[in-house]
């Protein structure tokens, strides 16, 4: 694995049940950048996000092979603590899925569950991961009101604040924008620009403008494979393959 890798994926083959979803995905993670998973739908996108938390572990009949490491260590040997992994790899999903209480417990309840109770530091947690995803001077005066009163492109900023707060190093994102307007899909691309700085960022989406626009590296999906995997200009302008461009240029998919 090089410096410039926080993940590196080898070999990696998924099963549910019979059906092999994923085929032999090999893919390095750059550190700081954001790296987009594009192709049609049922292609292995989202099943492919989901092996690099293991998410999929609680999904009955599931088998993975292959290995996939963060800084060095492979998350699928059999000691590692799943919780633990998923705290310095969250996950934002596609549709806004704040918990039903206020702003503030919904960004707090992830340092709470791994055992932080000092107020101040909550105070402090709440405010900066609010601040790191572009939400805190729209809420700052209304903490205790219900999250469910948020506008829905503000639901997903906080969802993102909720995923900040146990500080992660990893960031997944399902397709975070697909349920938001094109005022709010703007708003979470400026933030991915920014949250860049400090967190390696892997995003699915299903929009190819929004991955040419916010993405440093692209993975093409099709049918379970990785067809092509690249810096995102290469891919955009000059794909290897055949079949990206075919999908790129709108030929399928």
């Amino acid at each position: 694995m090089d410096d410039k890798s926080k993940m590196e994926i080898n070999n990696l083959d998924f099963y549910y049940g019979d059906f092999q979803a994923l085929k032999k995905i090999n893919m390095l993670i750059e550190t700081n950048k954001i790296t987009a998973l594009i192709g049609p739908s049922g292609c292995g996108k989202s099943t492919f996000l989901r092996t690099l938390n293991r998410m999929n572990d609680v999904i009955e009949g599931i088998r993975v092979e292959g290995e996939v490491f963060l800084d060095g260590e492979n998350i699928y040997k059999k000691n590692v603590d799943v919780v633990e992994l998923r705290k310095k790899i969250g996950m934002v999903f596609q549709q806004p899925n704040p918990f039903p209480k206020t702003i503030y417990d919904n960004v707090a309840y992830g340092p709470r569950i791994h055992g932080l109770k000092d107020r101040n530091k909550l105070n402090e947690i709440v405010e900066a991961s609010l601040r790191d995803a572009a939400l805190w001077e729209e809420v700052k005066d209304r903490l205790n009101k219900s999250a469910m009163g948020l506008s829905g492109g503000q639901q997903q900023r906080l969802c993102i604040a909720r995923a900040l707060a146990v500080k992660p190093e990893v960031l997944l994102m399902d397709e975070p924008a697909s349920a938001l307007d094109p005022v709010a899909t703007a708003k979470i691309e400026e933030l991915m620009e920014d949250l860049k700085k400090n967190y390696t960022i892997v995003i699915v989406t299903h929009s190819m403008q929004q991955a040419a626009r916010v993405s440093d590296n692209t993975g093409f999906f099709l049918l379970g494979e990785m067809i092509e995997f690249d810096k995102a200009e290469k891919i955009f302008e000059n794909p290897a393959d055949q079949r990206t461009e075919d999908y790129i240029t709108g030929r399928f998919g």
